[in-house]
């Protein structure tokens, strides 16, 4: 069995080739100065780590720099990886459920195409196997390819499944699944929502509508709001999370295929600018290819 660090190293690949091997080609018996620095800062904007990112890990290096007295341009590496590891590890954690309901409702949403059913999917048999008691409700009523899909994995992951026929109300699937979650003393209910309707202020106001309902069919529930992006998205992730986090808050990120990807400098784009956590990343096809986020693992795969 592939050890995990092994897995995520292998899978940003691209990404540390794209950020890291130019940094290191940069400071290789190179004083530290502002050229340097400068080069480093274009480096970064350019592997998608993002302006207020880049801002800050620049600052704090010429600080570090200023304090520690150091010359070498090699001991950038080291300084970089620990800022990168302290920008990633500051984001707030979800809530925990309240005492009265253990109950979790995660919401799922992102735009098609970001393997968002697949996601639910493995996210299923995750918590399946923790021992977790998972129902997954099938609200993409607009495809009914991703409806057959959901129930496929829901078999395969032994869990329960709520859904109803294509083109069915899609708030009204997401009542009935918060109520039967609710009913069968369900530990964490999964639900699948629409990537595209005919306008993006469709999709967000159905979006608005799932959680309405979902508010009033488990009351005393914990609801959180997850984004799925798509590691090749780069910068475009941002403006994602802003808009579906207007509509119905972001509480986490899952970011996919990133092993495909020399754009996963993103992750600490989105955590800088927006505040945000990343929950997951997925880095494969197979179910064990979804792992938890580590910043520092992360950070240390980056410059292994």
């Amino acid at each position: 069995m592939t050890n995990p660090f092994d897995k995520l190293r292998k899978s940003l690949a691209k990404t540390k080739d794209n950020l890291m091997g130019k940094i290191s080609r940069v400071v290789l018996r190179r004083k530290i100065d502002d050229n340097l620095l400068d080069e480093i800062e274009e480096i970064l904007i350019e592997a998608d780590v993002g302006v207020k990112a880049t801002m800050r890990l620049i600052d704090n290096l010429r600080e570090r720099v200023k304090q520690n007295g150091i010359t070498e341009g090699d001991a950038v590496i080291q300084l970089l990886k620990d800022e990168i590891t302290n920008i990633m590890s500051s984001r707030p954690m979800d809530s925990p459920p309240s005492p009265e309901n253990n109950l979790e409702i995660w919401l799922i949403t992102g735009v098609n195409g970001v393997g968002k059913t697949t996601t639910i999917g493995k996210l299923a048999t995750r918590f399946a196997s923790e021992g977790k008691k998972v129902i997954i409700g099938a609200c993409d009523t607009f495809r009914a390819a991703a409806i057959d899909q959901i129930e496929i994995w829901a078999k395969r992951s032994g869990v329960d499944i709520v859904r109803s026929q294509e083109g069915a109300d899609p708030a009204a699937v997401a009542f009935d699944a918060a109520s039967a979650a609710q009913a069968r003393k369900a530990d964490i209910l999964l639900i699948d929502t629409a990537g595209r309707l005919h306008t993006k202020s469709n999709l967000m106001d159905e979006l608005k509508k799932i959680r309405r309902v979902v508010e009033k069919a488990a009351p005393d529930a914990t609801i959180l709001s997850k984004l799925i992006v798509d590691g090749n998205t780069g910068q475009n992730a941002i403006s994602q999370v802003q808009v579906f986090t207007e509509a119905v808050g972001c509480d986490g990120i899952i970011i996919t295929k990133l092993d495909g990807t020399a754009k996963g400098g993103v992750i600490i784009a989105v955590t800088e600018e927006l505040n945000v956590p990343v929950d997951f990343i997925g880095l494969g096809e197979s179910v064990d290819d979804l792992q938890r986020f580590d910043a520092k693992q992360f950070a240390e795969a980056l410059f292994a």
